[in-house]
């Protein structure tokens, strides 16, 4: 159940946009009210990307109080049956698919890295000490790009190991180490995934609960562990790997695709701006009069950012941001911006580039004549960026 009403569905079942609604949404009215009327809560907010909701937390007890009682009422209606041999098998194999496509969708994400990706030119200017722990985590593993990378590839094993049946036992075992991993990460780190990534270790066990005593054998007693049993090789048998690797191949097949357009599309892949880097505003002026580079002026810009073609940032003095939308015409020179949350008319600016590290601003802000003289930041003197590898080294750089 827990698998067909969360995002793990979605990795199992690919539907089409638009098409049929994930099992998820059915649980919706349910879990509405027993929030309400059961826990006495306000209503429950649902789409913010935390995988830690309340609401998220009030579905899985609802899934814990059914499974409860509908094993309660199949145990009394089929009391004379003491096995499920073929069910119970049917439904391993329905778990290995679902926990290694939701391995692949996780690993996939970070072998092509994306889900943690490298700071941006805005975050390398913030202090560290604003970063949230969830923010420390993400911006250090994608400021390391082949540790990302190596871990992703972690996660992929597991799961690709896990859709060929004579190797599901080693599968197991490494999906068992890597969502402890992301357990242990989520939980030091205030990551809002816990609760899943908490059924992602319970599905592992699971899956190892029948070799438990083989695995005993080898890694603790020093004892010999007899060879698993396995179903005859008849036709069925067979017909039954073939499908499992087929579809393993395309759930492979399936995440890939989707990764590789998200990384050209928002990722390290995506197009950069014209004017791209870290401007620094070497000269201000507003209506003919310089602003000094005070701390104390809230008006005078510090940075200007260009990453995104679709928007820039102006750094204040005292280091905040303000973040427009914009348009850059490299033909025109003209760079036309719209503050998100101003509905008032678009400023136009004209800019000059007399030499690659030099940059003219000339336009009209806020009713006022601006003119800005901007020098290109070198990003190599960020030690985060500029520093690399070394395999030998004298003394520990640790700054």
């Amino acid at each position: 159940m827990y698998v067909l009403f969360t995002q793990m569905f979605n990795g199992l079942v690919v539907l089409p946009a638009g098409g049929i609604p994930p099992p998820g949404l059915l649980m919706r009215p349910l879990v509405s009210w027993v929030t309400a009327h059961v826990f006495h809560l306000e209503p429950l907010v649902l789409f913010t990307g935390s995988g830690d909701k309340t609401s998220d937390w009030v579905q899985a007890f609802c899934l814990l109080v059914i499974a409860a009682v509908v094993t309660i009422v199949w145990s009394v209606l089929d009391r004379r049956r003491s096995e499920y041999v073929r069910l119970h098998r049917w439904f391993r194999v329905f778990l290995r698919f679902a926990l290694g496509s939701t391995m692949l969708g996780y690993g996939m994400s970070k072998a092509v890295p994306l889900q943690m990706p490298a700071p941006s030119l805005t975050r390398l200017l913030e202090p560290f000490g604003s970063f949230s722990p969830m923010g420390v985590l993400w911006s250090s593993i994608g400021a390391s790009r082949p540790y990302e990378m190596f871990t992703g590839c972690a996660e992929l094993a597991g799961g690709i190991l896990l859709f060929v049946p004579r190797l599901a036992t080693l599968g197991a075992i490494v999906c068992l180490a890597d969502t402890v991993e992301i357990f242990t990460l989520n939980m030091t780190y205030d990551v809002p995934v816990k609760l899943f990534s908490f059924h992602l270790i319970l599905l592992s066990l699971f899956l190892l609960a029948p070799d438990a005593r083989r695995l005993a054998n080898v890694f603790v007693l020093n004892r010999i562990a007899e060879p698993a049993a396995r179903p005859h090789g008849t036709r069925a048998a067979r017909l039954g790997l073939i499908a499992q690797l087929v579809f393993g191949a395309y759930l492979l097949a399936t995440s890939m695709s989707g990764i590789v357009s998200g990384w050209s599309r928002y990722g390290g892949g995506a197009p950069k701006s014209p004017l791209y880097g870290i401007w620094l505003v070497d000269e201000m002026t507003v209506d003919g009069q310089p602003r000094l580079p005070l701390l104390t002026d809230a008006g005078r810009w510090r940075r200007v950012v260009f990453q995104s073609p679709t928007n820039v940032s102006f750094q204040r003095m005292d280091d905040t941001f303000v973040t427009y939308r914009a348009a850059v015409d490299v033909e025109q020179r003209t760079i036309t911006l719209n503050n998100a949350t101003d509905k008032g008319a678009a400023v136009r600016l004209a800019f000059e580039r007399p030499a690659p590290d030099r940059l003219t601003l000339d336009g009209t802000m806020d009713q006022k004549k601006v003119r800005l003289q901007l020098r290109l930041f070198d990003e190599k003197n960020f030690l985060l960026l500029g520093r690399g590898f070394h395999w030998i080294q004298e003394y520990p750089f640790n700054r």
